[in-house]
């Protein structure tokens, strides 16, 4: 490719920085090992033979391919691919804020069809994705997983305007026994599914997930029409409705029960984008409640 942008061997090989014999030699392997010759020379240099123009455009996409791959696995040089395993939720609006303050970063962010936290560690060190956010326990953090308790999302009660505790600025879990909380759409050996199994426990609530679940609006006109159901979502869960649903979020509190995001990423990795998230996240996200409650054994380490 050299000799054919320059005509000649000592322009190829000053631009590859090599000698001209080397420049010589190279091509003389090559041409032996096709069974044809690709250049020829003349007074002023040299100049492509008809088997040299058709081996051309192929000798450029295999350099392109080259170029493509070292791209795809040297830290900074593709984007980062984020599993943020809900775009609604907590971490996926985190990951946008960071985003939005950190022009010229280049992330994709990913929601992966395995809900399963393993399956997203496995992702992980498959390099499938980059990096997620979990609810891990500590024994099912496989070797060569880095995890860190990066974003706690305090859990709020959802109601509709004739609920019960519709006009309540905060409610604490104990108001919330008897009450029915619908959840729809937990699916059972998920983390979501361990992490409002133990909320149920440790409260004493009736949290159910039974029923089809047909999707987020249908949730919140059940809500609005209903005077007794409540549901709950996370503190920095983003949810839109009809003006006249009039839903109200309540803080819980004494305690407040946190979701325990845990960011995985594979030991080692130094791509530049998620040292800068993993930065971001440690300065930017809210203290987590005095009073905050995290089942255990999820989302232990700090």
């Amino acid at each position: 490719m050299a000799i054919a942008k320059h005509g000649q061997f000592q322009a190829a090989a000053d631009e590859l920085e090599i000698s001209q014999q080397a420049v010589s030699k190279r091509i003389a392997v090559l041409e032996r090992y096709l069974e044809v010759v690709l250049l020829v020379r003349h007074s002023r240099g040299s100049r492509l033979s008809p088997d040299g123009q058709a081996f051309l455009p192929h000798a450029k996409e295999v350099l392109t391919a080259v170029e493509r791959s070292e791209r795809a696995v040297r830290p900074g040089s593709r984007p980062l691919r984020v599993d943020v395993l809900n775009r609604r939720i907590a971490p996926a609006q985190a990951v946008y804020r960071f985003y939005r303050s950190h022009p010229g970063m280049d992330l994709d962010a990913v929601a992966l069809a395995d809900e399963n936290a393993a399956g997203a560690a496995r992702a992980v060190l498959e390099g499938t994705i980059d990096a997620s956010f979990r609810a891990l326990a500590v024994d099912q953090i496989p070797d060569g997983i880095t995890a860190e308790r990066i974003l706690d999302t305090p859990l709020e009660l959802l109601v509709g305007p004739g609920h019960p505790l519709a006009d309540a600025a905060r409610a604490r879990p104990a108001d919330l026994v008897g009450h029915r909380i619908w959840i729809p759409g937990i699916k059972p050996g998920t983390a979501w599914s361990a992490f409002y199994q133990a909320v149920s426990e440790a409260f004493g609530l009736s949290i159910d997930a039974l029923g089809p679940h047909f999707g987020d609006e249908a949730l919140m006109d059940a809500l609005a029409d209903s005077p007794s159901l409540a549901t709950l979502v996370g503190g920095g869960d983003r949810y839109l409705w009809p003006q006249i649903h009039d839903l109200r979020r309540i803080p819980l509190h004494e305690p407040t029960p946190v979701y325990p995001h845990v960011l995985l990423s594979r030991d080692g990795d130094r791509h530049p984008v998620l040292t800068a998230l993993r930065d971001h996240l440690r300065t930017s996200m809210a203290r987590t409640p005095d009073d905050a409650w995290a089942p255990s054994p999820l989302g232990m380490p700090a």
